[in-house]
């Protein structure tokens, strides 16, 4: 009961925040909430792998760069009025462009996955780097849609009964997403599907002397978290309003590892309380400095050292029982 107060007056705080945001004269917090959000997202779809399923993926930011573009093209068709390979309409309709991300997303990471799941240990992580590689390179030669320099777009998406020009609304519609997404996957996590994620976690061997085949389970966990960073992906370049193959970059993997690590691993809130911090303080820091890079590196080394657990672990320690 304690837990569920907590949470729902964070929720509260969390939809007032556009609010308290104009009365602070701090109209741009809405905005960096709203990417704080949707990193959640993508960071909790990494989360179901990594954390519950303990796949150390390195090429997640393929399929969150794969939704954002799913939404730059079916835009840049419906501008030009050409059906997208002769047979798919433009749209800038949000519900579609959301849907076009994630079965891209779904789709490519069924594919990748049923390679990529094939292999072990540093295999796996080398070859989920390289598949997103090959995506990046591929974007980045594609020069209908901006090639390395992005492509541009000049409207967000519409939504039935929203204005998604207003900052708040967008914000509110992102965190409903983010409520929903962490709800199904809390379901997944608990269900018989999450403890055969758990058990092959701990032991491949034993699971598979219990009669049962992970395979499988892994490849539905994995195409399921793909389809979570596709949407992430896709929302951004709705709050961003451009897309470009840096998405797709290794780095932007690595940076959604970071915030499940620092967040806590195999945690419900703990991508959400990695992404706020780690989008937070880069925010933070770079109004600082310049090498604000040089600062976050030890504060995150601390935080890894002293908070085993991650954030989430020493929430838990500093709320009264």
């Amino acid at each position: 009961m304690r837990d569920r107060i907590l949470l729902l007056l964070l929720l509260l705080a969390a939809i007032a925040l556009p609010w308290l945001a104009e009365a602070a004269g701090s109209p741009a917090t809405t905005g960096l909430a709203t990417r704080m959000a949707i990193y959640a997202i993508a960071a909790a779809s990494l989360n179901l792998v990594l954390g519950y399923g303990g796949l150390v993926s390195f090429g997640h930011a393929a399929y969150f760069g794969l939704g954002g573009y799913a939404v730059g093209i079916l835009y840049a068709h419906w501008r030009s009025g050409e059906a997208f390979l002769g047979l798919i309409p433009g749209s800038i309709s949000l519900p579609v462009t959301l849907g076009a991300a994630m079965l891209a997303g779904g789709v490519s990471a069924a594919i990748l996955g049923a390679l990529s799941l094939r292999t072990r240990g540093v295999q796996f992580i080398m070859i989920t780097l390289a598949f997103a590689q090959m995506l990046f390179f591929l974007f980045v030669s594609l020069k209908a849609y901006g090639g390395d320099e992005g492509l541009s777009i000049r409207r967000r998406g519409e939504f039935p009964g929203l204005d998604l020009r207003d900052a708040a609304q967008l914000y509110w519609l992102c965190l409903g997403i983010l409520v929903l997404w962490l709800g199904l996957l809390r379901r997944v996590a608990h269900s018989r599907f999450g403890q055969v994620l758990a058990g092959a976690r701990q032991s491949e061997r034993r699971m598979a002397a219990l009669g049962v085949a992970v395979y499988p389970y892994r490849l539905v966990a994995f195409i399921l978290s793909g389809m979570g960073a596709a949407l992430a992906g896709a929302l951004m370049v709705n709050a961003l309003r451009f897309v470009s193959p840096d998405m797709m970059h290794w780095s932007k993997s690595g940076e959604l590892m970071i915030m499940v690590i620092l967040g806590g691993l195999g945690t419900a809130l703990g991508p959400v309380l990695g992404a706020v911090a780690l989008v937070g303080l880069e925010y933070g820091l770079s109004g600082l400095t310049e090498h604000w890079q040089f600062i976050l590196g030890p504060i995150l080394l601390l935080v890894v050292m002293f908070a085993r657990g991650g954030l989430m672990s020493l929430v838990r320690r500093l709320l009264p029982a």
